[in-house]
Parts: structure tokens; C-alpha cells; sequence
């Protein structure tokens, strides 16, 4: 059986180890990496947003994060999925956690930067109605080629 849970401390370091494996895989940490990564509840959570992880059987396979950016628009950020866990439709389950949280707290856009290098998670992406837009949003990463949105 598999379930999405909320952030708990004892989740954090799952959230950087899913994290960093596709992170160092591809490209490479980052100081906005490790600042989330760091505190993850003071960074995401605490000022409105929410972590999600999935779990099967009693092991982390899957997490993203919902940041609140300002009350209208949210950010989803650091998805990851283990590689043995991809295709049984869990970044389908956290990507639809992720939007109706944004949605439930008042959002009116919810965005995420990311690379084109990342050709599934696009993929992903545009099935649950996400669309390329202009990078307008400021970020602290150089490995930012596309920023999708989708308006709820």
C-alpha cells in the first residue's frame, strides 16, 4: 500500500537524499540547494508551503515541495522520485497533492523552474496542464531553462 504524507522531521532527510541523487546525477548542488536542504521546514513549510512524501511498504520513494512564494502564487519545487519506484504513477500522486494544496491555500498560479535536460519530469509536467512561460521568476539556479505555470 502507498500514501502521501505530510513533512515530519523525521522525513527531512529523505527529502534531500531523493533530491540530491537527480540533482548530482545532472547537474550539481547548489547554494539554494543546500539552504532548503539545510532546514527544510524553516524553508518551506513554515512560511506556508508543505512537503509531500510517498510511501510504500514503509519506505520513502517519492517526495516535492509546495513553496509559498506569496499569496498568490506557489512554487513546486524539488521533485523526486527513486529510480526502482518510476512508472507506478507516484509523481502523478504527489504532482496532484502538490496542486491541490496550492489550490486549497488560495493560490491562483502554481510555477516550477526546472531543465528541459529532465525530459520526463516535462512530460509529467505538461500532463497535469503545465505550461512553458517566459522565465520571469528570480531564482538562484544556473541549471534553470524553462519555467512552467499552471493557473488554478
Amino acid at each position: 500500500m502507498d500514501e502521501v504524507v505530510l513533512f515530519r522531521p523525521e522525513l527531512a532527510e529523505h527529502f534531500e537524499l531523493l533530491n540530491r541523487a537527480w540533482i548530482e546525477e545532472f547537474f550539481a548542488m547548489e547554494d539554494g540547494d543546500r539552504a532548503v536542504f539545510s532546514d527544510p521546514f524553516k524553508e518551506v513549510v513554515a512560511p506556508g508551503g508543505q512537503i509531500f512524501f510517498l510511501v510504500a511498504d514503509g519506505q520513502v520513494l517519492g517526495t516535492c515541495a509546495v513553496i509559498k512564494l506569496d499569496n498568490a502564487v506557489f512554487e513546486l519545487a524539488k521533485m523526486a522520485v527513486t529510480e526502482a519506484a518510476r512508472g507506478r504513477g507516484y509523481g502523478d500522486k504527489l504532482i496532484e497533492c502538490a496542486i491541490n494544496f496550492a489550490r486549497d491555500a488560495g493560490a491562483e498560479r502554481l510555477m516550477l523552474l526546472s531543465n528541459t535536460k529532465l525530459k520526463p519530469a516535462i512530460a509529467l509536467y505538461e500532463k497535469h496542464g503545465f505550461r512553458s512561460v517566459p522565465i520571469t521568476d528570480a531564482h538562484d539556479y544556473t541549471r534553470v531553462d524553462i519555467q512552467m505555470e499552471l493557473m488554478l
